[in-house]
């Protein structure tokens, strides 16, 4: 049962930055996602380096 509600979880967590995607890419504020993307990642490679 418990896998059953990771799955679901995981899902929808897909479904949800799919859906975000297209939007951004409707509106021309990919760029803006993929640089919000970057720093998180910046930083998270700084924290374990």
């Amino acid at each position: 049962m418990n896998a059953n509600i990771q799955w679901k979880k995981a899902i929808l967590t897909a479904t949800v930055w799919l859906l975000t995607e297209i939007l951004l890419n409707s509106l021309n504020l990919d760029l803006l996602a993929d640089y919000g993307e970057f720093v998180l990642q910046r930083n998270t490679i700084a924290i374990l380096g």
